[in-house]
C-alpha cells in the first residue's frame, strides 16, 4: 500500500481548473491524462474523474475506499495522503446502483515510440497494428486501445455501447504531431459496438465509424466492432507453396465471383462448402473475389468502399471470411481479391472530411472529386494517406492470405485530365498529365507488397497505354518513368477487340480479321491477362452467348470456339461467372447466375452443360499442357502459322513451352467445315493428335474434327517445311499436340 505523509507544502486543490471543465466538456481537450486520474500533487495524489451522470465516485485500492467530493457537471476529485499513484479502481453510483470499474486514465499510452515514428514517417507497414481498436492488457488489466488519425481535430471521444453512445467521459489523448489520438478502455472487450465522435475545426461534432475497424455492422447499420480473431489457418501446405513458381510462368485461369450473388443467401460458411468444390471441378486455379470489403451500397458491387479494413459483415465475421480462404485453399485455390485504392465514398459518416477538413481526399476540390463516380480520389501525396492504402493491402495479403490484387480503375488514377475536361485539372510540375503522386504510391505498394508477400501477384486494371505497367519499379522506360511494379495487366484491347470480332456475322468477319491478330502485336509489352469480367456482361451489353451471331446453336459455337481460342492465346484467363454454362441473361447482383439452366428438369439443360463440360475441360487440358502458360510472356513461345486468312475466318498458331514442345491451335470461325485444309507445320513432329474440339457433340457441337493421328507430309505450306490436312468444324476451335 503506498505511504501516507505529512505533506511539506500547502495542499492544492485536486478540483479541475475551469479552463480544462469546458475543454473537457466541449470534446476538446487534447490530453485529458494529464488533467484525469491520479496525479502526484503537493500534499498527495489528486483524484480528477470526469463520469457525466454519476451520483457519486468513490477510490478503491487495497482496503482503502474514499469518497471524491462532487464539484458538479459529472466532475469528481479528492486529495490523498499519498505518497505515489496506487493501482487503484472506481466505484460509481449511478441512480442508487453501484458499479465497480478501472479508471482508463490511469493507463500509459498503448504506442510505443517506434510506432509513433513510423505512423510519423507514413511508414507503418503494420498500420492495423497501431490503428483502430485492439484488446489487449495493459499494466494487467485488459480492454481495448481505441487509436484514430485526426490530425484536424480539436478533440476526439470514444462512443459505443459501453458508454450508451454519450461519448462525454471518453476524451482520448492527442499523441504529439502525429495527428493521431489514442485511448485504452478497461472492460471493454470483442463484439463491442463504437465509432469516433470528433470535434472539427469549427466546434461542431461528428460521429465517424473507424477508417481502420477490422469488423462492422451489416450495412445499413454503420457501428465498427472491436474484434478478435481466432480462426486457426489449415493452408501451411498452400502458403509454403504458392512462391515456388513465377505466377506468369504458371497455369493461371480465373473464375470472377460476385460472393453475395453467387448462391444468393448463403454466408461466408456456407459459401466454403460448395465454392471450392464448383471451381475445383472445373479446374480454375483461382477465383477473383470482386470487393469483398465493407461498402455500404450493395449495388455499387463493393466499388465504393467505406470500410477498407473490414470484410463486409452481409455474409458473416471476419473470421468466416478467413475460413472461406481457407477451403479455398485446402483444395488447391488460389485466392484473389479486387481492391479499389482510386476513390471512397462521401457518406458522412466514414471517411470524406474525417476530421472535418479533407484529410483522405485531396485539399483541391477538382482533384478530390471523381468525376465519373460521384465519388472522392485519396490524396495520393499525403504520406498518411499512402500508408493507409499501402498497410492495407498488406493486410489483406497477410492477415486473410490473400494471394492476390486485382487493383480497380488504375487508369482513373494514373492521369490528372481522366474524364476531366479542359480547365478542370492542372498538369503536374512537368506540365505533364501524369498524376506523379499516384505512380508514386502504386510503386510502394506493388514493391511492399512483393517484399512482404511472396508469391502474391498484384493486376493492375488499366485500360490505356501507360509504359510499364508489369515492368519492375526500379526500371525506367522510355517515357523516363519507373515501371509501376505490378505482376500482371487486364488486357482490355484484346477484350474489346475480340468480342467486336466475334459480334460481327460470320459473313462480315473477314473485313475485321485484325481484331483478332492485333493484340499479337503488343502481346509481350505487358504480361497480361485476359479479361472476360462481369463489367462485359452488364448495363446492357448482353451476356457473353447473347454477343455471338447467328441462330442457339450458332451463337453456342461461336461462345465455345471463342473459349477455346482465349485459352489458346498468349496470358492468363479470366471468366465471370455464369459465363461458364452460356447464361443468356446479363448478370444481376439482384439474384445472381441462372443455375436452374443446369436443372436436369429443364429441357435445354443439356446445351448449357456442354458448355460447362468444356470449360472442364479446357481448364485441365490448360493445366496439362505448359507451351499455354510457362512462356505467356516470351515472345519465342509463340508462332503464327496462318493469321492472313481473313477469306477463310481462320487463325492458327503454335504455342511452345521451355523445351520447344508445341501446341497447335486453329480456329474456324467461319459457319463452314473445311475440309482438306492445309497448315504448314514443324518437320520435326512426326504426327498429330487432336487434344481438344469445341465442336464435340458432348459440348453440343456437331462432332466434326480430326480422326486418329494426322502425319506431315513433306510438301512445304505457309513458310513451313512440311504440312498437315485437316478437316476444320464449323465455328470450332481445335487444339493438337505431338502424338
Amino acid at each position: 500500500m503506498p505511504r501516507a505523509r505529512t505533506p511539506e507544502l500547502p495542499a492544492v486543490s485536486p478540483a479541475l481548473e475551469p479552463a480544462d471543465r469546458e475543454r473537457l466538456l466541449a470534446g476538446t481537450h487534447h490530453d485529458p491524462h494529464t488533467v484525469l486520474g491520479g496525479h502526484p500533487v503537493p500534499g498527495g495524489v489528486a483524484f480528477r474523474v470526469f463520469r457525466p451522470y454519476a451520483e457519486a465516485v468513490t477510490v478503491v485500492f487495497d482496503d482503502v475506499r474514499a469518497e471524491l467530493n462532487d464539484d458538479g457537471e459529472g466532475f469528481f476529485s479528492g486529495l490523498l495522503p499519498l505518497t505515489e499513484v496506487p493501482a487503484y479502481r472506481l466505484l460509481v453510483s449511478y441512480d442508487g446502483t453501484e458499479h465497480e470499474t478501472e479508471d482508463p486514465y490511469r493507463f500509459l499510452p498503448t504506442l510505443g515510440e517506434l510506432d509513433l515514428h513510423l505512423l510519423g514517417e507514413g511508414r507503418h507497414e503494420e498500420l492495423w497494428q497501431a490503428l483502430g481498436s485492439r484488446v489487449l492488457t495493459q499494466q494487467g488489466v485488459t480492454g481495448t486501445r481505441f487509436a484514430v488519425w485526426a490530425p484536424n481535430a480539436l478533440g476526439v471521444r470514444v462512443a459505443g455501447g459501453f458508454d450508451f453512445w454519450d461519448a462525454t467521459g471518453f476524451p482520448m489523448r492527442s499523441l504529439g504531431s502525429t495527428g493521431v489520438w489514442e485511448l485504452f478502455v478497461p472492460g471493454v472487450g470483442e463484439g463491442e459496438l463504437y465509432k469516433f465522435e470528433i470535434t472539427r475545426p469549427d466546434g461542431s461534432r461528428t460521429l465517424r465509424a473507424d477508417p481502420m475497424a477490422r469488423r462492422t455492422e451489416v450495412p445499413p447499420a454503420t457501428s465498427s466492432i472491436v474484434d478478435v480473431s481466432r480462426h486457426e489457418w489449415g493452408d501451411a501446405e498452400w502458403m509454403a507453396h504458392r512462391a515456388d513458381r513465377p505466377v506468369h510462368e504458371a497455369p493461371f485461369s480465373v473464375y470472377e465471383v460476385h460472393l453475395p450473388s453467387w448462391r444468393p443467401g448463403l454466408t461466408y460458411r456456407q459459401l466454403a462448402e460448395q465454392l471450392p468444390a464448383y471451381v475445383g471441378d472445373l479446374g480454375f486455379t483461382h477465383v477473383e473475389l470482386m470487393p469483398v470489403a465493407e461498402h455500404p451500397f450493395g449495388g455499387s458491387w463493393g466499388y465504393q468502399v467505406t470500410g477498407f479494413y473490414a470484410p463486409t459483415a452481409r455474409l458473416g465475421t471476419p473470421d468466416d471470411f478467413k475460413y472461406l480462404v481457407d477451403k479455398l485453399h485446402q483444395a488447391g485455390i488460389g485466392v484473389l481479391m479486387d481492391w479499389v485504392p482510386a476513390h471512397f465514398p462521401r457518406d458522412e459518416w466514414a471517411l470524406a472530411e474525417f476530421d472535418g477538413r479533407p484529410l483522405y481526399e485531396h485539399g483541391d476540390p477538382l482533384r478530390a472529386a471523381h468525376p465519373d463516380w460521384g465519388t472522392l480520389e485519396f490524396d495520393f501525396g499525403r504520406r498518411e494517406v499512402r500508408n493507409f492504402l499501402v498497410a492495407n493491402a498488406v493486410y489483406w495479403c497477410e492477415e486473410f492470405h490473400i494471394d492476390g490484387l486485382r487493383v480497380d480503375a488504375v487508369a482513373s488514377m494514373l492521369y490528372l485530365d481522366y474524364s476531366r475536361e479542359a480547365g478542370q485539372w492542372t498538369p503536374n510540375e512537368f506540365g505533364g498529365r501524369e498524376n506523379l503522386d499516384a505512380v508514386a504510391f502504386l510503386q510502394e505498394m506493388n514493391a511492399t507488397v512483393y517484399r512482404r508477400c511472396p508469391g502474391v501477384v498484384t493486376i493492375a486494371e488499366e485500360s490505356t497505354a501507360w509504359d510499364g505497367v508489369t515492368r519492375p519499379t526500379h526500371h525506367k522506360g522510355p517515357s523516363g518513368f519507373g515501371g509501376l511494379g505490378f505482376g500482371l495487366k487486364w488486357n482490355m484491347g484484346w477484350m474489346h477487340d475480340s468480342l467486336a470480332y466475334m459480334s460481327h456475322e460470320p459473313v462480315h468477319r473477314k473485313y475485321h480479321h485484325h481484331e483478332m491478330t492485333f493484340s499479337m502485336v503488343y502481346a509481350y509489352s505487358e504480361n497480361y491477362v485476359l479479361p472476360i469480367s462481369h463489367d462485359e456482361v452488364v448495363h446492357g451489353k448482353r451476356s457473353l452467348v447473347s454477343k455471338m451471331p447467328g441462330d442457339w446453336w450458332q451463337q453456342r459455337a461461336n461462345l465455345r470456339a471463342y473459349l477455346a481460342f482465349m485459352w489458346a492465346h498468349p496470358g492468363k484467363q479470366l471468366l465471370f461467372m455464369g459465363q461458364e454454362f452460356a447464361q443468356g441473361a446479363e448478370w444481376s447482383e439482384a439474384h445472381g447466375p441462372d443455375w436452374w439452366l443446369l436443372d436436369p428438369a429443364y429441357g435445354a439443360e443439356s446445351e448449357h452443360r456442354g458448355v460447362r463440360e468444356l470449360v472442364r475441360d479446357l481448364n485441365t487440358a490448360y493445366r496439362a499442357t505448359p507451351a499455354l502458360w510457362e512462356r505467356d510472356t516470351d515472345p519465342a513461345g509463340f508462332e503464327w502459322i496462318v493469321g492472313d486468312a481473313a477469306e477463310d475466318n481462320v487463325f492458327a498458331f503454335l504455342r511452345r513451352d521451355a523445351e520447344g514442345g508445341p501446341l497447335l491451335c486453329v480456329a474456324n470461325l467461319s459457319p463452314l467445315a473445311r475440309h482438306d485444309y492445309r497448315l504448314g507445320v514443324p518437320d520435326d513432329i512426326p504426327a498429330w493428335h487432336e487434344t481438344l474440339n469445341s465442336d464435340l457433340a458432348r459440348y453440343g457441337g456437331s462432332d466434326v474434327g480430326v480422326e486418329g493421328t494426322v502425319k506431315p507430309e513433306p510438301q512445304p505450306w505457309h513458310g513451313r517445311p512440311a504440312s498437315i490436312r485437316l478437316t476444320l468444324p464449323p465455328l470450332a476451335t481445335v487444339w493438337l499436340r505431338p502424338a
